[in-house]
C-alpha cells in the first residue's frame, strides 16, 4: 500500500488549508488566550471566558492549567523558540508546582480557587495525565530533571489510578477514556523526555481498546463496557461517544505509523469509519455528541448538540487516516468535516471559536472557555493538522 503525496490543484488546495490552520493558531486562537487568560496577579490562567474574553469565573480547572502549559511548551519546541512562550510555559508550571497537588496523598486537585486554594478532587486522575505532558515539555526545554521526574510520576500516578473492574461489584465497568488518554500521554512523553515506558503503556492501552471496546460485528466503539467487554444494556452501556472514539482512532493511527504496524492502521481506520457511520448527522451536518447503540434516544438531552472538540479530533483523524492508507475517501471525509466545522464554529467577529452549538449549527452559548474548553483541542488540531498536511503534500512516498 502506498502512502504519500498528492499533486496538482488538490495538493495546492490542501496546502492552503494547512496554512490556514497555522495562521488560525498563531494569529487568532493563541493571541486570544494570551491576551485574556494570563493571571498576572495569582499565577496560572483564567480560562472561564465570555465571547470577547471577559472573565466569567476565577476558579481554575487543573486540566486547563496543564493543557495550556503543554501547548506553550510544545509551540516553543516545535514552531519557534519565542521567549514569551517559554515565559508563559514557566508561568503555568509554577502554578502547578505550587497549587496543583494535595500534599496528603500526592494526588492532584480537579479545581482550585484563583489563588490556588483547593476546591475539588475527582475520583479519576486525568489532571495527572495533563500535568505529565506539561511537565514533559518544560523539562525538554529547560533540561530540568526534577520536572522530567514529575512528568514520569504524574503519568504513572494516572495509569496506576485506573482501577481494574471488580467482578464482585454490582455492575463493574471499563471506560474508553483511560486507555485512550494513556496512549497520547505516553506518546507526548516519549517525544519530550524519551519516556522509556511509553511503548509498553501504549501497546497495553491499544490492546485494551481493541479487546474490550471495539465491536466489529456491530461496527461500533463502545464508551463503557463490562469487565470482559460485555455490552451493558443500560444508558451508559449503549452510549457511543463519537468524539472519544475518533480521538482514539487518530492516537492509534499515529502510533501505527510510528511503529509501522498495519494491524493498528486497520484498527484506527475501523474506529473512524464505524463512528462516522453512526455519529455524523446526515441531515444537519456535523457530529452528534452522543449516539445510542440501538438507535434510540441517549440519556443526555443535549446529545444532538455539536461540540467543538469532536470536530477538532475528526479533522485530525481523517488526515492521519489518509496519511496512513493513501485512501482518497479520507481526504473527502476531511473536506466534509473541515467545511462544516469552519462554517459554524469560528467567531469571525470576536475571535477564537464557539464551543457549544445547537443541532442546526447555531451557537447555543457565547462562552469561549470553562473547565473543559480552553486552549487545547482547537490549537492542537491546528498545530498537528498543519504538520500532517505538510507531510501529506511534501513527504516522499513510503510503503506500508
Amino acid at each position: 500500500m502506498k502512502l504519500g503525496t498528492i499533486q496538482g490543484a488538490e495538493a495546492q488546495t490542501l496546502a492552503a488549508i494547512g496554512a490556514g490552520y497555522q495562521d488560525g493558531l498563531l494569529r487568532d486562537v493563541l493571541p486570544f488566550w494570551i491576551e485574556h487568560a494570563i493571571d498576572h496577579e495569582h499565577g496560572g490562567f483564567l480560562t472561564a471566558l465570555d465571547r470577547t474574553g471577559g472573565v466569567l469565573d476565577t476558579d481554575k480547572g487543573l486540566w486547563t492549567q496543564a493543557r495550556f502549559t503543554w501547548l506553550l511548551g510544545k509551540l516553543y519546541r516545535s514552531v519557534e523558540a519565542r521567549p514569551e512562550w517559554l515565559d508563559l510555559c514557566r508561568h503555568g508550571v509554577d502554578f502547578l508546582d505550587r497549587f496543583a497537588f494535595d500534599e496528603s496523598d500526592g494526588r492532584m486537585w480537579f479545581s482550585v480557587t484563583r489563588d490556588g486554594q483547593p476546591l475539588r478532587k475527582r475520583r479519576y486522575a486525568f489532571s495527572e495525565s495533563f500535568a505529565a505532558i506539561a511537565y514533559g515539555e518544560y523539562a525538554a526545554i529547560t533540561g530540568s530533571e526534577a520536572h522530567a521526574q514529575k512528568a514520569r510520576d504524574c503519568f504513572l500516578r494516572f495509569v496506576n489510578h485506573i482501577p481494574e473492574p471488580k467482578h464482585e461489584d454490582t455492575r463493574p465497568t471499563r471506560g474508553l477514556g483511560p486507555p485512550m488518554i494513556a496512549i497520547i500521554s505516553a506518546q507526548e512523553l516519549r517525544a519530550s523526555i524519551g519516556f522509556d515506558q511509553a511503548d509498553e503503556w501504549i501497546e497495553r492501552s491499544i490492546d485494551q481498546i481493541q479487546r474490550y471496546h471495539c465491536k466489529p460485528s456491530l461496527r461500533c466503539v463502545l464508551e463503557t463496557v463490562g469487565p470482559e467487554g460485555e455490552i451493558l444494556d443500560h444508558f451508559d452501556g449503549r452510549m457511543l461517544n463519537p468524539g472519544h472514539a475518533i480521538e482514539g482512532a487518530w492516537f492509534i493511527l499515529r502510533e501505527a505509523m510510528h511503529r509501522k504496524r498495519p494491524d493498528w492502521v486497520k484498527l484506527g481506520c475501523q474506529m473512524l469509519d464505524w463512528t462516522w457511520e453512526r455519529g455524523w448527522d446526515r441531515e444537519g451536518g456535523g457530529l452528534s455528541s452522543f449516539v445510542d447503540l440501538n438507535g434510540g434516544p441517549p440519556q443526555t438531552w443535549w446529545h444532538q448538540m455539536k461540540l467543538w472538540w469532536p470536530h477538532n479530533e475528526a479533522v485530525l483523524a481523517t488526515l492521519y487516516a489518509y496519511r496512513a492508507t493513501g485512501d482518497p475517501k479520507y481526504l473527502e471525509l476531511h473536506r466534509q468535516v473541515h467545511s462544516w466545522t469552519h462554517a459554524h464554529f469560528p467567531d469571525k467577529e470576536a475571535g477564537e471559536w464557539y464551543g457549544y452549538l445547537n443541532a442546526d449549527g447555531t451557537p447555543a452559548s457565547p462562552i469561549k472557555g470553562d473547565f473543559w474548553k480552553g486552549p487545547f483541542h482547537l490549537p492542537r488540531m491546528q498545530l498537528y493538522g498543519a504538520a500532517m498536511i505538510d507531510e501529506i503534500v511534501n513527504a516522499p512516498l513510503i510503503r506500508q
